[in-house]
């Protein structure tokens, strides 16, 4: 074995130094079908492509194009799916309707369950070769942002749902830390890592209601003027591991 001189020991050394704690995860969800309500986990298998069974159905409309919050080449505005709530079933996710019917993903009537709901024709579909994700496949928001966002909006009732997070980082304060994330590396729990690869964009999604959450205009306003509707931050899988609630998450 080679032992390292002293200028690399040294630069060793800063580079451990350099990986602080700077939270801890709060809470993790998991949305099977993509623009649907998710679920809460008390631990969950991050995985390569992202959080198991996270988006990996979504439901698709006649022309091709992918349920969502929002209309682009891709994806079409489908209002009513944040009135529908999915959850993790293994091979299948199972669907919740809000006269409280609940349908497994490979029932026969499901397809017309969901287009009655939706008001137009759809059918759910499995993640094929182009992932479902908006941009990268993990989304992480901290406590500290919501927090920040509470102290510009103290008549809304700001909560992490509306922000549709894979992992809430509780973080000490207020403000928008993670914005200085970007291109560097979370460790988190015992084995998983991420990279921080952009910055969150905002659109209406964030402002419609869902469960006991009202609409609110305001909140993508606030955000559009005081934070560029930027609020959170994407990253992408660099060494999968499970990860839970309370795990501590370290800054690289």
């Amino acid at each position: 074995m080679v032992r390292p001189g002293r200028r690399e020991a040294f630069a060793q050394g800063d580079r451990a130094a350099a990986v602080i704690q700077i939270g801890a995860v709060s809470r993790l969800w998991r949305y099977p079908v993509k623009s649907m309500l998710g679920e809460e986990c008390r631990e969950i298998e991050l995985q390569a492509r992202g959080f198991h069974g996270d988006r990996l159905f979504a439901v698709e409309d006649a022309e091709g194009k992918l349920g969502s919050g929002k209309n682009t080449r891709r994806f079409r505005l489908i209002d009513g799916l944040l009135g529908l709530r999915a959850r993790h079933a293994g091979e299948w996710p199972e669907i919740a309707f809000p006269d409280g019917r609940r349908l497994c993903g490979n029932d026969q009537q499901l397809h017309d369950a969901l287009s009655a709901a939706l008001g137009t024709r759809v059918a759910l579909v499995r993640e094929a070769r182009v992932p479902h994700f908006d941009d990268s496949a993990v989304h992480l928001v901290t406590t500290a942002a919501l927090e920040w966002l509470r102290l510009q909006l103290p008549e809304s009732r700001i909560d992490e749902r509306r922000f549709r997070p894979n992992i809430v980082v509780a973080v000490p304060g207020d403000g928008n830390p993670e914005q200085s994330w970007i291109g560097r590396t979370l460790r988190i729990g015992a084995d998983a890592t991420l990279r921080i690869t952009s910055p969150t964009e905002r659109c209406r999604m964030t402002t419609l209601a869902q469960g006991d959450l009202p609409e609110d205009a305001k909140v993508l306003r606030c955000l559009a003027q005081d934070a560029h509707a930027q609020f959170g931050v994407y990253a992408e899988v660099v060494k999968p591991g499970r990860v839970a609630a309370g795990d501590p998450v370290m800054l690289d």
